[in-house]
């Protein structure tokens, strides 16, 4: 039995926790007491701590007796977080969705023996392991996931709920989005590229260009197509670039009545409430992969990943914490079993292209009901 750490207790990191002590002796640490006493009322097998990750000495003293952290800290705090704990010699999984290129902590975690396995929830992350597997197979010229978090009830005006911190939503709509067409990376502003597409149980969504591509633009670039869109219902995107455009999303501050006020802090405020995703509320989570290429034979074949999945009644787990969640303790027992010790920064391409870690990945989401269904298409 290993000793597991998981830095954020906030509904994704709460779900790995539960998920962990399963198998593992499980610390749960977040800044916030009442967040893990209401963890720790749920799952009463795990063990708690009040832990600033920004202390970057008590970090370290805290995590150096454990085999492995997985770190689920708000995206602004994830990059630093991640070098910190590479510096202080223990293995990581990571699904903080931070602006910097993990990349670029590879020399390090290799000079420190560290396996780093980062962006590993569903988008980036199981998407990630799908093209990494068919790029061993194939020689792939396209590559594009459709994916999106949705409430089941469509509450106006915006017709969604985040299941993470509104600044880390605001961040995927405010920084710029680069796909690769043509072998040639593009870069266009997010909410860009609108187009209706129906998805089985669903019905009609909007997608539209975000930053989803991260470390694949680096890791494959010999795939001349690659692209990945966010979903949402149709009009959320017109409600996002009004307050956009108006200045809300803004980091400078403005004046109130005598005081000064982050244009960004406000918004975060008001929309917290607007879309806090209820502890119990029903929501789904939709997800199309798409690669094209050819096989061994020299034959043209576009094979489709279909993910539908929902809130969790039995075990009250919310879908995007389900299937971000999960993905990552796969990865983390992936590490503890054994099957991937390569010393590095790996983004999870370069985990699922190898075959017994892509199986392990797909039957321990299966397990946890989590169903990724096949398509093959032969041009």
């Amino acid at each position: 039995m290993s000793k597991v750490i998981v830095l954020g207790g906030g509904m994704v990191g709460s779900a790995m926790a539960i998920d962990m002590v399963k198998n593992h002796d499980v610390l749960l640490t977040d800044i916030s007491l009442q967040v893990l006493d209401s963890t720790k009322a749920k799952c009463s097998e795990l063990d708690i701590m009040v832990l600033d990750v920004t202390d970057e000495q008590l970090l370290k003293k805290t995590i150096i007796s454990f085999d492995l952290v997985i770190s689920a800290v708000p995206g602004f705090l994830g990059y630093r977080t991640l070098e910190n704990i590479i510096k202080a010699e223990v293995n990581v999984v990571d699904i903080s969705f931070f602006p910097e290129n993990s990349l670029d902590l590879d020399d390090l975690a290799k000079a420190n023996g560290v396996t780093a396995i980062v962006d590993c929830g569903v988008a980036p992350g199981m998407d990630n392991v799908i093209l990494g597997y068919y790029n061993e197979k194939y020689k792939l010229t396209d590559f594009e996931c459709l994916v999106g978090g949705l409430p089941k009830v469509k509450k106006w005006p915006f017709c969604y709920k985040a299941p993470f911190s509104p600044v880390d939503v605001i961040e995927e709509y405010t920084r710029p989005a680069r796909y690769v067409e043509n072998s040639k990376l593009i870069i266009r502003e997010p909410l860009t590229d609108c187009e209706y597409i129906e998805f089985d149980g669903v019905g009609t969504l909007e997608s539209f260009n975000s930053d989803g591509l991260r470390s694949i633009i680096f890791t494959m670039p010999h795939i001349p197509n690659m692209k990945e869109k966010t979903l949402r219902y149709p009009g959320h995107v017109e409600y996002i670039r009004v307050l956009k455009e108006t200045g809300f999303f803004d980091e400078d501050e403005i004046e109130v009545n005598g005081n000064m006020v982050s244009k960004l802090d406000f918004t975060s405020k008001m929309l917290f409430k607007e879309w806090k995703l209820g502890e119990n509320e029903q929501e789904i989570t939709v997800m199309r992969v798409s690669l094209k290429g050819e096989n061994e034979k020299g034959k043209v074949e576009e094979i489709i990943y279909h993910l539908h999945d929902q809130y969790d009644n039995q075990t009250k787990t919310s879908s995007m914490a389900r299937t971000t969640g999960y993905t990552a303790t796969a990865a983390a027992n992936l590490f503890l079993d054994g099957l991937f010790r390569e010393k590095g920064v790996f983004p999870p391409e370069l985990v699922g292209k190898h075959e017994e870690c892509f199986h392990y990945f797909m039957n321990y989401l299966k397990d946890r009901n989590i169903h990724y269904i096949k398509e093959k298409v032969v041009d």
